[in-house]
């Protein structure tokens, strides 16, 4: 390493910054995900500065006492290989404390996180493309707009992540562009997802459903919101065969994977519920 190196904490247009950087990479970040990922740890989010000039960032967020997850580690390219991303990753995991960290970091990558301590979980594949017309939506399902957190979304949203993230959730739930919408069946909340804008067309994420009907339900209604050829992304959990199955149906394509890691014992999710995952920069 060469010149002044300062790592720190970002603020404020830094963060959005990082999106930015995620989005050159083509990971597709939503518009307003920038606002709603620093509501969840104001000191969560990392860069490196040379001379104090940003050349890399990271996100180490933590969700209470017991988990964090990372993403957003980005080195320019014309700095990578020289250490600076390595002493940013080692500063920044220190944030995180003894929490168990997750990750969804490109597949290329896994031996490094191995080596940093973090074990492959199962992989999580984008599909992506203009959506087919697709089977008629399942009925037996009442369909509403979400606009705020409830218990009852957060008592399912625990069943699939492992930390409460109510900050988070008032942010997302009421972040301009955003569609949230819940299913309900037999009076009981049957699944929730959010259809966002992003760089190119809309992902669909999260998309929680404690059956395929249900999933099939709240996704044939958020696809609504598209434009004609429009194009939309769902990052799917590979172990969950519906959840391919359904994306398939859809005659969306693998564009992208990630390896879901983790550093620590690894949470019991009840994965067969994600047919979205909410976001591969926060979990």
């Amino acid at each position: 390493m060469q010149g002044s190196y300062q790592i720190r904490p970002l603020a404020g247009a830094e963060i959005q910054t990082a999106v930015d950087w995620a989005a050159h990479e083509g990971w597709n970040p939503g518009h307003r995900d920038a606002a709603c990922f620093a509501s969840v740890d104001p000191e969560g989010f990392w860069g490196g500065f040379l001379d104090g000039r940003m050349i890399a960032c990271i996100s180490v967020v933590n969700y209470g006492a017991a988990f964090a997850f990372l993403g957003f580690y980005i080195v320019a390219p014309e700095h990578r290989g020289q250490g600076y991303g390595y002493a940013l990753w080692q500063k920044a995991l220190t944030h995180a404390g003894g929490r168990v960290v997750g990750l969804d970091g490109v597949v290329d990558q896994q031996d490094n996180y191995r080596r940093s301590g973090f074990a492959l979980a199962y992989r999580n594949i984008r599909f992506g493309g203009v959506p087919g017309d697709g089977a008629a939506a399942p009925e037996g399902f009442d369909l509403s707009p979400i606009t705020a957190p409830t218990a009852e979304l957060e008592a399912l949203d625990a069943r699939v992540f492992p930390a409460p993230r109510t900050a988070f959730w008032q942010q997302w739930l009421g972040a301009e562009g955003h569609v949230s919408i819940a299913a309900y069946q037999d009076g009981s909340l049957a699944g929730f997802g959010t259809l966002r804008p992003c760089g190119s067309g809309c992902k669909i994420g999260p998309l929680v459903a404690v059956s395929r009907p249900a999933a099939e339900a709240l996704l044939a209604r958020l696809l609504q919101e598209l434009a004609v050829g429009q194009e939309v992304f769902l990052d799917v959990p590979e172990p969950h065969a519906a959840a391919v199955e359904m994306a398939r149906s859809l005659g969306l394509e693998p564009v992208f994977e990630t390896a879901r890691m983790y550093r620590g014992a690894a949470p019991q999710l009840e994965t067969d519920l994600i047919y979205g995952v909410t976001s591969f920069e926060l979990g």
